[in-house]
Protein backbone atom coordinates (compact mmCIF):
# COMPACT_ATOMS: atom_id res chain seq x y z
CA UNK A 1 0.00 0.00 0.00
CA UNK A 2 3.20 2.09 0.88
CA UNK A 3 4.18 1.58 -3.09
CA UNK A 4 1.03 2.84 -4.47
CA UNK A 5 1.07 6.22 -2.46
CA UNK A 6 4.62 6.79 -3.41
CA UNK A 7 3.03 6.36 -7.11
CA UNK A 8 1.00 8.39 -6.84
CA UNK A 9 2.77 10.98 -5.30
CA UNK A 10 5.22 10.53 -8.53
CA UNK A 11 2.79 11.06 -10.93
CA UNK A 12 1.39 14.03 -8.68
CA UNK A 13 4.80 15.58 -9.26
CA UNK A 14 4.84 14.94 -13.17
CA UNK A 15 1.44 15.87 -13.58
CA UNK A 16 2.14 19.60 -11.72
CA UNK A 17 5.55 19.37 -13.50
CA UNK A 18 3.50 19.33 -16.75
CA UNK A 19 0.71 21.96 -15.74
CA UNK A 20 -1.78 19.54 -15.21
CA UNK A 21 -3.14 20.95 -11.60
CA UNK A 22 -6.40 19.26 -11.40
CA UNK A 23 -4.67 15.66 -12.08
CA UNK A 24 -2.19 16.64 -9.48
CA UNK A 25 -4.30 17.16 -7.09
CA UNK A 26 -6.54 14.25 -7.68
CA UNK A 27 -3.70 11.99 -7.03
CA UNK A 28 -2.28 14.16 -4.10
CA UNK A 29 -5.31 13.36 -2.44
CA UNK A 30 -5.16 9.54 -3.08
CA UNK A 31 -1.64 9.64 -1.87
CA UNK A 32 -2.82 10.64 1.00
CA UNK A 33 -5.19 8.62 1.81
CA UNK A 34 -3.25 5.79 0.90
CA UNK A 35 -0.50 6.77 3.19
CA UNK A 36 -3.16 7.44 5.95
CA UNK A 37 -4.10 3.81 5.87
CA UNK A 38 -0.68 2.38 5.30
CA UNK A 39 0.01 4.00 9.11
CA UNK A 40 -3.44 2.53 10.40
CA UNK A 41 -2.70 -1.03 9.52
CA UNK A 42 0.58 -0.79 10.51
CA UNK A 43 0.03 0.37 14.21
CA UNK A 44 -2.95 -1.85 14.17
CA UNK A 45 -0.69 -4.87 13.21
CA UNK A 46 2.09 -3.46 16.11
CA UNK A 47 -0.66 -3.59 18.56
CA UNK A 48 -1.85 -7.14 17.63
CA UNK A 49 1.70 -8.26 17.46
CA UNK A 50 2.27 -6.91 20.84
CA UNK A 51 -0.50 -8.59 22.21
CA UNK A 52 -0.42 -12.12 20.91
CA UNK A 53 3.69 -11.51 22.35
CA UNK A 54 2.78 -11.29 25.69
CA UNK A 55 0.65 -14.65 26.39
Amino acid sequence: MLHYAVVFVVVALIAALFGFGGIAAGAVEIAKLLFFLFVIMAVVAFVVSMVRNRR
